[in-house]
């Protein structure tokens, strides 16, 4: 049976942008924050400080875009 190898940085990175986006085109914010949250604590714990910025900027948008809900 074969092992699965653990997934590189830059695949869960990517991975967690497209799952976040997939929540926002379907105006699901609140769920596009939890993952973009789950992702700035990735960029955290692997020190990636450009990453960490990207994440953080996408969660203050979507708090945004959170409050401008009716």
């Amino acid at each position: 049976m074969a092992e699965s190898l653990p997934e590189s940085s830059a695949k869960r990175f990517s991975r967690l942008f497209r799952k976040a986006g997939v929540f926002i085109a379907k105006a699901q914010f609140d769920q596009a924050l939890v993952v973009f949250r789950e992702g700035e604590a990735l960029a955290a714990a692997l020190d990636d400080k450009k990453k960490l910025a990207l994440f953080r900027d996408e969660i203050i948008q979507c708090e945004k875009r959170l409050g401008e809900q009716p």
